[in-house]
């Protein structure tokens, strides 16, 4: 009797938990899925236990304490400080990692976890625009010594970075797998081929289906990590890095491609901030946009428009 030919199949495997703030997905197809599925889940609690600003033993809230002009800083640590500076650059000057005492004063001062109340924002809409003194540019990470240089009393906020800056590490270390996504609360990272769905803020069914082929996609948006103040304003943790308040740009939602997703996730928030008209040209790698009466405008990329 002729043997039969057996199929082996490559285990999926999927894992979804807290972290960040937010809901996180890792998946993993191939052999050997389950023990790197679970190496990313250990990966991103241990980022998400030491730079937490939320939690005051972690080493970013140790680092905003410290008085000293040069402290000693981790190499997880310098790396995302430099991530986030990297953002900074990238955005001129809009994506500010120094913006944490505004962000506490308008009300962004312990971790956010949704509701499920749907709160658009208010009033004159207008552009963001950068912080005039733009401290980032005097930060200074020095991987040899093993420091971080900044100004006197100036504290991190890593939220608008950490969440692309983890999801580009943990792609790092699944790259001997073919097929592969990790989701950091909608900041997503893929290897191989997957569709992503938009969702719409105010809505049931997707804004958009989009293919992303090794590479990342990310969405910022007003609605979610928004909040009712004490005297009836509605506010979110999108600012104006200018005048420090939350912004109003006319944009519910921005949603950017890109090789990796903390150039996805950076692009994402350059495009809100700067709101409908300058948006399309953020969107360097394309994306979608959601307006505030909620019509869906895909913008392709110049490849794209060029093909």
């Amino acid at each position: 009797m002729r043997p039969a030919l057996v199929t082996l199949t490559a285990p999926t495997i999927e894992e979804a938990f807290r972290a960040l703030g937010t809901e996180v997905r890792v998946i993993v197809s191939g052999h050997g899925a389950r023990s790197a599925v679970e190496e990313a889940r250990r990966a991103i609690l241990d980022y998400h236990v030491r730079l937490s600003r939320f939690l005051p033993l972690s080493e970013l809230s140790t680092l905003n304490r410290d008085p000293r002009p040069v402290a000693p800083a981790s190499g997880l640590l310098r790396s995302a400080v430099s991530a986030a500076i990297r953002a900074a650059k990238r955005s001129g000057g809009l994506v500010d990692p120094c913006l944490l005492d505004a962000l506490v004063t308008a009300g962004y001062a312990r971790s956010y976890e949704a509701d499920g109340a749907l709160r658009l924002p208010s009033g004159p809409i207008r552009s963001a625009r950068p912080h005039p003194e733009a401290r980032w540019r005097d930060v200074r990470v020095d991987d040899v010594a093993g420091t971080i240089e900044r100004p006197t009393g100036l504290r991190f906020d890593l939220g608008g970075t950490g969440k692309g800056h983890v999801a580009d590490l943990i792609a790092g270390r699944l790259g001997a797998f073919s097929d592969w996504a990790v989701d950091c609360g909608g900041d997503v990272r893929v290897g191989g081929i997957r569709e992503v769905q938009i969702a719409h803020p105010l809505r049931s069914e997707p804004a958009a289906r989009l293919s992303v082929a090794d590479g990342a996609i990310a969405t910022s948006s007003v609605v979610s990590r928004a909040w009712t103040t004490s005297d009836g304003d509605r506010a979110h943790h999108l600012l104006d890095p200018r005048s420090g308040s939350p912004v109003w740009t006319g944009l519910l939602t921005a949603t950017a491609l890109a090789p990796t997703t903390l150039e996805a996730e950076t692009l994402a928030k350059v495009a809100l901030l700067r709101g409908p008209i300058e948006a399309r040209e953020a969107l360097a790698h394309g994306g979608v946009l959601i307006h505030a009466g909620g019509s869906v405008e895909t913008v392709a990329s110049p490849a794209q428009l060029a093909a």
